[in-house]
């Protein structure tokens, strides 16, 4: 720190200091101090000035190219993002919480953004395979902090043995240099393990052959016997510990003894070759005999720091610095009762572990629609484990089975009416071909891989697709009996591309690819919106597939439920136009076990079939009433019904009101009843305050759709509402914020949410409902566009592929509004109102979804309704509260909130 009579340096000195230190052009040093100074005008950086520098540093140095001998131009000024943040003090985690901000507030270009989000998981994979590297090499070698500190040597000193401490930093040194050349291996998380092993493999049996005994760890089970006997003497080939390190290990034999044999040792004696390394070449030993193990070490980090600066950007050795903990993320302190290295490794691992959770980079968070049948994973399984465990499973899951027809499949195709065996055997040749091109094809996006990688994921999901297939044509033909030909279905092209694409991801994924979903549909052309529709009947048709599989399955349909379904381009718009563009309601698509306390917002839950609807229940308990029902036939929705389109005017179950104005007829003997009024009878009673209540009594059909059938209650509800003497009842209604006016502290979103408002007061300034206090329909507001005729009847018919679409987006965003109320600890009752919020807009004004987010109208209704509520709720809730608990959500990304969509004509 300065003294008292020493100034603090400013920051544009400090800043000139970093740049002079990294030998920083002129250019990128004056446009990263310009956009500094721009970012300060606009926005609060909170924190040092000199780590927001860094990154705008690093972007202008990202921009530039610099000339070098032989290699043409390399990005980056030759300053790697090691040595900037080491400059700047600020670690890789800090990095990249703050890069993104930056990225937000300077509106970066998407290239960039993806370039961060490869850099983050680039680093996230190597702090997970380092974390398998320790313990793997202990198992090997002995301790290197057993290693007794060495006095410096001088030049003409003779050379020193080398220890465990030095050879844990030449082989991860090693193995970060071949990863790095080898960008088809380290695309996989799977494939940069194996090739782990096969570095330690190496070390292990040069150690062997060079009779280094004080190197070696005696209690390793796969040491040759004798080994611990004096007159033991050192083999002239090293043996293969494969096998053994897979065992112990969580590793593949067959994928690791692969990457040795067709990766690893032809990379080796590539090195051997150019004189990068020296020793024996015909048996890969001799890297850590007295005259070459330091001059191999000296070369290979040699050789990686020339890749670093033209080709890599941050520096893996960074795990090796006495500083790591410092380098890699903000230290805090440790436990109480723990000190030393001890402390300072477990402080280190849970920040990592934190940032991990946070970016969900390798183990994405269980989606909240899931967390009632997966549970979080064990926090002791590592991403490495968990992607080996994957793939092992599908394996043995696939084990015997061939990438074509089983006999079985063979036979239900021959008894269609048509034999659908040749179109299907062509697509999925052609769709093979087209994905080996694109896995192959290096992009801005990926490295790209090798073809045999890519043939090997491809044979995986073809046996996948036949055996899923075959599954699904058995459950379609039990279910139908025999009264639909199979044909149907088999010949619709979209349904057999989705699986084939489905097949593909779980490949993918099981393998930790960094091509991460929407890649592959993006390669087949398929939308989002029908892809989606495959998913349920692959997971239903397969009971075989890993929790992870499954969760996987679950956040790709969440992303496309929440947003891109919704593009203008996709074919959802033409499927809701050929249904007259009417959206069915929550009551509408909702199935009865989805229904809790009389609404529809709560997580899916098992009942009894058909369940009594709780809140009619409730009604008859508290008022004695007796209930009728009637039941109809509701059929469930197969793969055939999924990819096929409703007819127009056809969707889900026939539209209903709560409440209308025609006297309800005999509901008991009519399938479906509309409720209506028929009795109000107004009893006035007074209170200790001098306050009245108001009772008034409405009798109501209500209609619930079950899985066997439609149930119709009929019930007397007691309307309650307290009023001041003198004062005449007044009528529940949704009000809204007056056209025009300014929602304040809302920014972007918070103007959506005034559209949100401003919207339904347009469609339907008028629209009041008098309700039961406390029940379900406390706060429904009758949709505008629904028919009021007298008698009107309509036909339960099937719920259609796009009735099921907006029962899921319901059931989604039910489950995240619930989940927001309760950290905003809003009340049922405004919960409710929020829920009808959100209900009605999607409803009345499903444009509003158009190349949007439903995360971004689930906010506007909570914002909407508190702000209109507060003067009797007492529960204001400002935009900053509703994105703080929002972040907290498993899904949660910024660009939700900070890049929202706005009409050119208006805020919308």
């Amino acid at each position: 720190m300065a003294g008292p009579d020493e100034e603090t340096p400013s920051t544009e000195q400090r800043y000139q200091d970093l740049c002079m230190d990294l030998n920083m052009d002129k250019i990128a040093t004056e446009e990263a101090w310009q956009s500094f100074e721009k970012m300060s005008t606009n926005y609060t950086l909170e924190g040092d000035d000199l780590h927001w520098l860094a990154c705008a540093l690093y972007v202008a140095c990202r921009k530039s190219l610099t000339p070098t001998v032989g290699r043409g131009t390399v990005e980056g000024n030759c300053v790697s993002l090691t040595r900037l943040l080491r400059s700047a003090k600020l670690s890789l985690i800090q990095f990249f919480n703050k890069m993104k901000k930056w990225a937000d507030m300077a509106s970066l270009p998407q290239d960039f953004r993806d370039k961060v989000d490869r850099l983050e998981r680039n680093f996230a994979v190597s702090t997970v395979i380092f974390k398998k590297f320790e313990p793997i090499f202990l198992d090997l070698f002995r301790n290197p902090g057993d290693d007794q500190p060495r006095a410096p040597r001088g030049r003409k000193q003779r050379r020193l043995p080398c220890t465990s401490s030095d050879v844990f930093s030449f082989c991860w040194t090693l193995f970060v240099q071949v990863k790095g050349n080898f960008p088809a291996i380290s695309d996989d998380l799977v494939n940069s393990y194996h090739l782990l092993l096969c570095c330690l493999d190496l070390f292990f049996g040069n150690a062997l052959c060079a009779g280094r005994k004080d190197l070696l760890n005696t209690e390793f089970p796969a040491l040759p016997e004798g080994f611990t006997n004096r007159d033991w003497r050192s083999p002239s080939e090293p043996p293969c510990i494969i096998d053994k390190l897979c065992e112990l290990h969580d590793g593949l034999v067959l994928e690791a003894k692969g990457i040795k044999e067709h990766w690893w040792k032809p990379y080796i004696k590539k090195l051997f070759d150019k004189k990068t390394i020296k020793g024996r070449q015909e048996t890969l030993t001799g890297l850590l005999d007295l005259a070459t193990f330091e001059i191999n070490n000296k070369s290979i980090n040699k050789e990686y720091e020339e890749w670093v600066l033209t080709v890599g950007d941050f520096d893996e050795r960074i795990f090796l610095g006495e500083d790591a903990d410092v380098e890699i993320g903000t230290p805090a302190k440790p436990a109480p009762n723990i000190t030393g290295e001890l402390g300072e490794r477990m402080v280190q691992s849970s920040h990592l572990k934190q940032h991990m959770a946070e970016t969900k980079s390798l183990a994405p968070s269980t989606p909240l629609t899931g967390r009632r049948y997966l549970k979080e994973k064990d926090p002791t399984v590592t991403p490495v484990s968990t992607a080996t465990q994957s793939v092992s499973r599908l394996q043995a899951l696939l084990a015997g089975l061939k990438t074509s027809p089983s006999d079985n499949l063979t036979k239900l195709f021959s008894e269609c009416s048509r034999n659908p065996q040749e179109s299907i055997s062509s697509r999925i040749k052609e769709m093979g071909e087209q994905f080996c091109t694109s896995y192959t094809q290096p992009s801005e996006d990926h490295p790209g891989s090798h073809i045999e990688f890519a043939q090997k994921r491809l044979r995986l999901a073809e046996t996948l697709y036949y055996k899923v297939l075959e599954n699904v044509m058995l459950q379609e033909k039990k279910r139908l009996k025999g009264k639909l030909d199979l044909v149907s279905l088999m010949e619709q092209d979209v349904f057999h591309r989705s699986l084939m694409a489905c097949c593909l991801e779980i490949i993918i994924f099981s393998y930790n690819s960094q091509r991460t979903f929407p890649w592959i549909i993006d390669v087949f052309g398929l939308s989002p919106y029908h892809f989606y529709k495959v998913i349920e009947v692959l997971i239903r048709a397969e009971d075989g597939l890993s929790r992870d599989v499954v969760k996987h399955l679950n956040f790709i349909e969440e992303q496309i439920l929440e947003s891109l379904a919704w593009k203008s381009e996709s074919p959802l718009w033409e499927a809701m136009k050929m249904n007259e563009n009417a959206v069915p309601s929550c009551e509408e698509v909702t199935l009865p076990s989805q229904l809790e306390n009389g609404h529809s917002n709560t997580a899916v839950r098992m009942g009894q079939s058909p369940p009594v609807h709780p809140q009619v229940r409730r009604i008859a308990r508290d008022t004695g009433v007796m209930l009728k029902k009637v039941e109809s036939p509701l059929s469930p929705l197969s793969a055939h019904d999924r990819f096929s389109s409703p007819a127009a005017g056809s969707l889900g179950t026939a539209k209903r009101r709560l409440f209308s104005n025609d006297q309800t007829n005999n509901a008991a003997t009519t399938t479906s009843a509309q409720s209506q009024p028929a009795t109000v009878q107004v009893v006035t009673t007074a209170t200790d305050q001098g306050v009245q209540q108001t009772i008034t009594q409405q009798t109501v059909a209500i209609p619930i759709p079950s899985g066997s059938g439609t149930i119709t209650y009929l019930a007397t509800l007691p309307i309650v509402q307290q009023v001041q003497p003198g004062q005449q009842p007044q009528q529940i209604q949704l009000q809204a914020v007056p056209h025009g006016q300014q929602v304040p502290g809302a920014g972007v979103l918070g103007a959506m949410a005034q559209a949100v408002a401003t919207g339904q007061q347009q469609a339907a300034p008028s629209q009041t409902a008098t309700v039961p206090h406390g029940t379900a329909a406390a706060t429904a507001a009758p949709a505008s566009g629904e028919k009021a005729a007298a008698g009107e009847q309509h036909p339960h018919k099937r719920i259609g592929s796009l009735g099921l679409f907006f029962r899921k987006v319901y059931h989604l965003a039910s489950v995240r509004l619930r989940d927001l109320c309760e950290k905003l600890e809003v009340g049922d009752e405004l919960r409710r109102k929020m829920w009808t919020c959100f209900t009605h807009t999607l409803k009345e004004h499903v444009e509003l979804m158009r190349d949007r987010h439903l995360d971004q109208i689930v906010m506007c209704s909570i914002y909407v309704m508190a702000k209109v509520s507060a003067n009797v709720t007492q529960h204001d809730k400002s935009f900053q509260d509703i994105m703080k608990c929002y972040r907290t959500q498993p899904q949660a990304s910024s660009h939700v909130y900070r890049s929202v969509l706005l009409h050119p004509a208006g805020l919308l």
